[in-house]
């Protein structure tokens, strides 16, 4: 088991956020979790990651306790985040913002690899290599802000909300380069309020209510289910 989360709680003040939710994901796969606004589906990246405190429960990768772990910490052991609203450097070039989401690599060479792969995978940033961020479409800072977290080699990558924003073809082109990138043995976290193109992805899926994992399942298994349907995918 790649990671695993176990009876999670988290509160900010009085509101409780997570209540005690356990999923995990294993090696290879795309596990995505689904549920309204405020459900808890970003508090739960953020507290894997290590930006929001655990109250209680547990959190292990690779069977190592990373509960109370630095987030920067957290990040050299493997789990990258690519953020709610891209967070690119928008001052910042292309090829920048790509060698700052290498920070913790320290061999020139294993970089310039990684640049290149990602390049395979987003021929368009190679395009736009000195641009600025901020000068990029949504779509293609999206693609940075993927990449970014690509160039750190992550073994788990955490993806909160990659669609946010963009037009129903960009957001085919981001779930396919998604897969793409799964298909070259990144695992997979997506937190995605587009619950149909997320469960289409998915190896498996967890439903989160108020804090709560409320049902879970194979991806196509929570796709057809009419309780789903009805709750997210407008049916």
């Amino acid at each position: 088991m790649l990671l695993d989360v176990q009876d999670l709680n988290v509160s900010y003040g009085a509101i409780r956020a997570l209540q005690g939710i356990s999923f995990h994901v294993d090696e290879g796969e795309i596990v995505t979790l689904i549920g309204a606004n405020g459900a808890g589906k970003s508090t739960t990246l953020n507290t894997i990651s290590g930006l929001i405190p655990a109250q209680s429960g547990a959190v292990r990768f690779r069977d190592q306790d990373i509960t109370r772990t630095a987030a920067e910490t957290i990040v050299r052991q493997g789990i990258i985040q690519v953020p709610e609203g891209r967070k690119i450097f928008a001052i910042l070039t292309v090829r920048e913002n790509l060698e700052m989401g290498a920070y913790t690599r320290t061999s020139k060479a294993e970089m310039q690899s990684s640049m290149e792969r990602v390049f395979r995978s987003f021929p368009r940033l190679k395009e736009r290599i000195n641009q600025l961020g901020g000068t990029l479409s949504g779509g293609e800072q999206q693609m940075l802000a993927i990449a970014r977290g690509m160039m750190a080699q992550p073994g788990l990558l955490l993806l909160d909300e990659p669609s946010m924003g963009l037009s129903p073809l960009l957001v085919e082109e981001i779930f396919g380069i998604i897969q793409e990138i799964n298909s070259q043995g990144t695992s997979i976290l997506l937190v995605e309020q587009n619950a149909q193109m997320a469960l289409s992805l998915a190896d498996r899926g967890y439903v989160l209510e108020t804090g709560k994992v409320v049902m879970e399942g194979g991806g196509q298994e929570l796709l057809h289910d009419p309780k789903v349907a009805a709750a997210y995918l407008g049916a």
